[in-house]
């Protein structure tokens, strides 16, 4: 696995987080066949997954006011928070087994942890653990032929941040057993670790990558930069709304849905029912579960004028490829979510 590294000379200090998930992008289209990680840090931060609705998962307001930054991957997943005090990691490696790899890589860096004494699992959905608590939190998400996995890892954290600036649901506090964010997580400084962090830095490149490492160059940086620009579209943000919300009167009737299912995460599902047709409209899909495929095109729009009845939402879901893009859900649990709050809705 090689190292992508930068000069010497170069000055990260400035760069906002989306210039490494773009540095990911980069790698997966631009560098040959073969496996890669590089590791780095941002200034406060917190990173929402690609699907999650902003407003309801991060304090805003006290981010703005504590000079948090407030980014999007594209990733699933839940939001975490990083900043100097932690490190966050970057895999990318070729193939389309995106689970296999991901388990790969979350079992790599556990290993990793355990060769120095640290008793750490790489645990759940996307966890590694030490004990029962959280130390690094990770996601993945699919390019074409390649895989991409990245995750935190607390050498050290602060309580104030973790507890106000995200906003996680209670269903999924309570899913872990814990009431507060911080009660769920450690760091490796409280694990007793014992190295500095530019030492565990170095480590774990060192016990991860082998082989000559890849430089960065001036037009590489420049590339990435062209890449970071699409992390800032407010298209892609969607902080003041995670609907779409095209055409439709005023009269249309809203459905939601929410539900937690073991093992996938958290979904909110909504739609429009038109008024003139009782079909199926501005369909969106929140939440912090884990995909592999384009959750808009290949579930929401494939929705789109269907009739708003139990059957032929059903009949509809049957046809969808949702192994391909929620693995682990089946046609009977999606189903329930669409249409559970459907009748109450006509009944109000």
């Amino acid at each position: 696995m090689r190292h992508i590294r930068f000069d010497s000379d170069t000055d990260l200090s400035g760069r906002r987080l989306p210039f490494f998930l773009a540095l990911e992008e980069w790698v997966a289209r631009r560098l040959p066949a073969g496996d890669y990680f590089f590791s780095w840090q941002v200034d406060p931060t917190v990173i929402c997954g690609r699907n999650q609705e902003i407003d309801k998962e991060v304090n805003l307001e006290y981010c703005r006011n504590n000079g948090i930054d407030v980014v999007r991957r594209r990733s699933g997943g839940g939001s975490v928070f990083a900043d100097r005090s932690n490190f966050m990691f970057s895999y990318i490696t070729s193939g389309d087994d995106v689970q296999g790899e991901f388990r790969r890589y979350t079992s790599m860096i556990a290993s990793a942890l355990r060769d120095l004494g640290i008793s750490a699992e790489a645990t759940g959905r996307n966890d590694i653990t030490i004990g029962d608590k959280k130390v690094s939190g990770n996601a993945f998400y699919h390019l074409p032929g390649r895989c991409i996995a990245h995750g935190t890892m607390l050498y050290d954290f602060d309580p104030a941040h973790l507890a106000h600036a995200l906003t996680p649901s209670k269903g999924k506090l309570e899913s872990k057993g814990v009431k507060s964010v911080p009660m769920r997580v450690t760091c490796l400084r409280r694990e007793g670790i014992g190295l500095s962090p530019e030492d565990f830095e170095r480590y774990i490149v060192d016990k991860i990558t082998t082989g000559e490492p890849y430089l960065l160059s001036a037009s590489d940086i420049a590339e990435v930069e062209e890449i970071e620009s699409g992390y800032y579209d407010p298209a892609f943000m969607r902080i003041h709304d995670g609907r779409r919300r095209t055409g439709m009167c005023g009269n249309a009737r809203r459905v939601v849905s929410q539900a937690r299912v073991p093992g996938l995460g958290e979904f909110c599902v909504e739609y429009d029912i038109n008024p003139s047709d009782e079909s199926v409209r501005n369909v969106s899909l929140t939440g912090d579960f884990f995909m592999s495929g384009d959750v808009e095109s290949m579930i929401c729009q494939a929705l789109e004028g269907v009739r708003a009845t139990e059957e032929s939402l059903a009949s509809a879901v049957s046809q969808l490829p949702l192994a391909d893009v929620l693995p682990g859900m089946s046609a009977a649990t999606f189903t329930a979510l669409l249409t559970d709050n459907l009748k109450n809705e006509k009944d109000e």
